[in-house]
């Protein structure tokens, strides 16, 4: 096969030489066309090829100049409605320095009303809002083991007594049956000295007379007689002693159950509990059939007419807050004029309690737990350039907020604010006095340099 077709491409090629070696009749009438650099050069046609390479460079040109001017184009500015922002302006003048927290209305005089001794509730007598006097009963307890303390007190107690009443029975008898010893002995006493004056006398007329037995016998008596005087007298004065002795202890006995007596008196008493303060009774927390312990507070006495407000203030706030300070006190209808009374020094959950003392007469609503919302002027500064306190506002720091121009067109400058106040916080650097700015927040157009406000 490889044979066949390479005598088939000789044969081939061996026709076309011979093809190529003859010349037909056709071929030498016919006039043969001119080679291409025989040709003469149109001059149209050039002119239409630079026309058409003029035409294509400037094409390039002006769509490179065209993304030239669209790539140093702003982007299209968004548009921010009105009505969903705050504008405010720039002012010079008096800025006040505030600082603000919500509060209440409480009691300045209140007492807790606490269960003395431990007991069931059997009778609640008065309800809370209702006017009570110190001895007004507010509610009944029971508790029989305290009634049956008394009882044994008081047995104790008249033990005691009938205790101490035959101490001095018996202390008056013995004194009485020593006092008739002494004078027995002083009797015979007596009797023995008289003797021995006798025989004395008998011995010095008559010498002789008398015995020296009986003479020797009568001084030896009368020496025991007054040595058993002396004794007995003394003895009268230790049991006199020790007689006022045990009875200063039987007493002091007597006055131990007395006083254990009064105290379980006063505990049966405080059975019923009564408001011990003049007032409102504001709560009452316990209910009948309760059991209430000792120390277990049932409710809480106040006097309406003299109220405070307590004012919680954050603590990165109330550093400037002092005694006497002016403050306002909102109670959502009535704004009333005080003055700092107190500070708390303890902080609790990140808020300081401030006392504002309030007038003498308050408006009919003002109730004690009234929510109220309260104000502390710290300073006035006279000369200070400010505006309304923006969103975002942070005491000494910079923030960047949009200022308006009179076209609508807001631009985010960077401003320096100082001291910052409840409503207003003032401007050290990048704003000037009539400046109108965009006080809502603008977070959502952070990525924008400039917005319109429409």
């Amino acid at each position: 096969m490889r044979g066949k077709a390479q005598a088939s491409d000789a044969s081939g090629i061996a026709v076309d030489g011979a093809r190529r070696g003859r010349t037909t009749i056709r071929e030498l009438t016919e006039p043969k066309p001119p080679r291409a650099m025989d040709v003469p050069r149109d001059k149209a046609g050039w002119s239409r090829r630079h026309r058409r390479i003029a035409l294509g460079a400037f094409v390039a040109l002006m769509l490179g100049g065209l993304t030239v001017v669209v790539w140093n184009l702003d982007p299209a500015l968004p548009v921010v409605s009105q009505d969903t922002v705050w504008i405010g302006t720039v002012e010079q003048g008096t800025f006040v320095r505030e600082v603000s927290g919500a509060g209440t209305l409480v009691p300045i005089e209140r007492r807790w009303i606490t269960a003395v001794t431990a007991g069931r509730v059997e009778e609640i007598l008065v309800q809370p809002g209702s006017e009570v006097a110190p001895d007004t009963v507010l509610m009944r307890l029971a508790n029989p083991d305290v009634e049956v303390q008394l009882l044994d007190a008081r047995q104790q107690l008249a033990d005691a007594q009938a205790a101490l009443v035959a101490l001095r029975s018996s202390q008056e008898s013995n004194r009485l049956a020593q006092q008739a010893i002494i004078a027995e002995v002083r009797t015979q006493y007596l009797e023995a000295k008289h003797r021995d004056e006798m025989n004395q006398e008998l011995e010095e007329k008559t010498p002789g007379l008398v015995a020296e037995v009986d003479l020797v016998r009568a001084r030896q008596r009368l020496s025991q007689l007054e040595d058993r005087l002396d004794i007995e007298t003394r003895r009268l004065g230790v049991g006199g002693e020790s007689a006022v002795e045990q009875m200063a202890a039987q007493e002091k006995q007597v006055d131990r159950l007395r006083a254990i007596v009064r105290f379980s008196e006063e505990r049966v008493d405080s059975l019923n509990v009564r408001a011990r303060f003049p007032g409102v009774l504001a709560e009452s927390s316990a209910e009948e059939g309760q059991w209430v312990a000792a120390g277990e507070t049932l409710g809480r006495v106040v006097q309406p007419g003299g109220l405070k407000a307590e004012i919680r203030i954050p603590q990165s706030q109330a550093t400037g807050v002092v005694l006497g300070q002016p403050a306002m006190v909102d109670t959502r209808g009535v704004v009333l004029e005080g003055l700092v009374s107190r500070i708390d020094p303890a902080v609790r959950d990140g808020t300081i309690t401030v006392d504002v003392a309030l007038p003498d007469r308050l408006p009919d609503g003002a109730r004690p737990n009234m929510s109220v919302f309260g104000t502390v002027v710290l300073e006035r500064l006279d000369g200070v350039t400010f505006v309304d306190r923006p969103v975002h506002a942070s005491a000494n720091a910079t923030v960047g907020i949009y200022r308006l121009d009179d076209d609508g067109l807001a631009e985010r400058v960077n401003v320096l604010f100082g001291q910052i106040s409840v409503n207003d916080v003032e401007v050290r650097e990048g704003l000037a006095p009539g400046d109108r700015v965009v006080l809502s927040d603008m977070s959502d157009w952070d990525d924008y340099p400039r917005v319109r406000i429409e």
